[in-house]
C-alpha cells in the first residue's frame, strides 16, 4: 500500500521554502555562517549553518516552533487544507525540541515555561491541533514521526496526518561539538576521502500524508514504505548490521529491488565513521545496481532532527524535476565509497522514479523511507 503526500513544507539555511532549497543546493549556494547566536570567544568553532531570523544584536526564544509552524503552514496551503487542523494527527520528529529556549531562560532569564519543550501548545494555539506528538528521536526522528503517520494511516485511524521535523542549533550541543572536534571543520565534506566532521544546522519539514489524494489538488508523489529499527549498538557508533537491515526492510515493505531504486538521498554526515559505514552498506545493498546518490549536508549543515524529512522533500522535488542536486564538498571519494554512482561537482539531470532516503541516528535508530513520484 502506498500514500499520497499531497503537500510539502521546509525552511533552511538556504531557503524559506521547498523550491528555495531545491534551487540553492542544486546551484551550490551554502547556508554556512559566522555563529549568530552565541558568544563566538568562548568556542574554537565560528561557523554554522543558521536561518537568519534573529533580531540583531542577540538571540531569542522559541525559534523551534516558529520554523516548525512555517513549515507545517507551507505543507497545509500546498495540500489546500484548512488551517484549522482540530483531531487530524500532527507528529514532530525533533533532536532537542525547545532546549535552546529552556538555555536562553536558565542562563539570561527569559521568560519560558516548561510546557513549551513540547509542540503540542504551540501547535494548539497557532493550528488548533488537538492531537499532537513530539518525538525526541535523534537523527532519524522525522522519519520516525513519518513511520508512525504510516501506521496511523494504514489501521484507518486518520485519513489525514501532519508529519514535521525541526531542530535550531543549542549551546550545549554546539559547545559538546566544540569540544570532541579539536580542528574544527571548515566545511562539511559528506563521503570526502578528507572529511573532517559535520557543522551544525537549523531545519524544518513538514509532509501532509492522506489515505487517498484529493481530485482537486497534485499529488507531490507517493509514499511506498518507511522501515525503522533501534539495533542500541553504541551510544554514537553506527553498526552496519543495523543499518543494513533497516534499509532491507524498506525495500520489502515497498515491495522492490535495490535495481529499482534510481536515486539515494544519503544520511551523509561528513564524519569519518558515519560516512564509511554507510559507504559499505550501500555498497553491500546495491552490488550490481547503481542508483545515483547524493546528500545535502554539505550545503545545509547536520540539521539534527528535520533532517531525513528535509531530504524527503529535496528527493519529491528531484522526482518531480528530473535533476538531482550533487554533493557540495565532494572532490575525493571515500574508498569504500569507490563503487558507488555518488553526484558530485554538479546536479545530474536524469529521470528518477523511485528514491530512498536515509536516516541513522545516534544509539542506533535507523530509518529508511521508499518514495515515487505521483503517476
Amino acid at each position: 500500500m502506498s500514500y499520497p503526500i499531497t503537500g510539502v513544507g521546509a525552511v533552511a539555511s538556504i531557503g524559506g521554502d521547498p523550491q528555495e532549497i531545491f534551487d540553492a543546493l542544486c546551484a551550490g549556494r551554502s547556508g554556512v555562517g559566522p555563529l549568530g547566536g552565541f558568544d563566538r570567544s568562548r568556542y574554537k568553532a565560528q561557523q554554522l549553518f543558521e536561518i537568519d531570523d534573529r533580531p540583531a544584536g542577540g538571540d531569542e526564544p522559541h525559534r523551534a516552533t516558529r520554523l516548525l509552524v512555517q513549515a507545517v503552514r507551507q505543507a497545509l496551503r500546498d495540500a489546500g487544507l484548512s488551517e484549522d487542523l482540530g483531531d487530524t494527527p500532527v507528529l514532530v520528529g525533533t533532536g532537542l525540541r525547545e532546549l535552546r529556549s529552556l538555555e536562553l531562560w536558565w542562563r539570561d532569564g527569559v521568560p519560558f515555561s516548561a510546557d513549551e519543550l513540547d509542540f503540542g501548545p504551540a501547535l494548539r494555539r497557532e493550528f488548533g491541533a488537538t492531537d499532537t506528538h513530539t518525538f525526541a528521536n535523534a537523527c532519524s526522528a522525522s522519519l520516525y514521526a513519518l513511520a508512525l503517520g504510516w501506521d496511523l494511516l494504514a489501521q484507518g485511524e486518520t485519513d489525514t496526518v501532519v508529519v514535521a521535523g525541526c531542530d535550531v542549533v543549542t549551546e550545549s550541543m554546539f559547545g559538546q561539538a566544540d569540544r570532541i572536534q579539536l580542528t574544527p571543520p571548515t566545511a562539511v565534506r559528506p563521503f570526502d576521502a578528507d572529511r573532517q566532521g559535520t557543522i551544525l544546522g537549523e531545519g524544518a519539514a513538514a509532509v501532509v500524508l492522506r489515505s487517498r489524494p484529493d481530485q482537486d489538488r497534485p499529488v507531490r508523489g507517493l509514499l511506498h514504505s518507511v522501515a525503522v529499527n533501534c539495533d542500541a549498538h553504541h551510544t554514537t557508533a553506527p553498526d552496519p548490521i543495523g543499518v543494513g537491515a533497516s534499509l532491507r526492510q524498506a525495500h520489502a515493505a515497498a515491495g522492490i529491488d535495490p535495481r529499482d531504486i534510481d536515486l539515494v538521498l544519503l544520511h551523509a554526515t561528513g564524519t569519518l565513521l558515519n560516512d564509511r559505514t554507510e559507504a559499505d552498506v550501500l555498497g553491500e545493498v546495491f552490488a550490481g545496481s547503481a542508483p545515483a546518490m547524493t546528500g545535502i549536508k554539505g550545503l545545509t549543515g547536520h540539521t539534527s532532527g528535520s533532517a531525513a524529512l528535509l531530504s524527503l522533500v529535496v528527493a519529491l522535488s528531484a522526482i518531480e524535476r528530473g535533476r538531482i542536486p550533487h554533493m557540495a564538498g565532494l572532490e575525493d571519494p571515500l574508498p569504500e565509497g569507490a563503487g558507488l554512482r555518488l553526484v558530485a561537482g554538479a546536479p545530474l539531470t536524469a529521470p528518477v522514479g523511485l528514491a530512498q532516503v536515509n536516516g541513522f541516528g545516534f544509539g542506533g535508530v535507523n530509518a529508511v523511507a521508499i518514495v515515487g513520484g505521483a503517476a
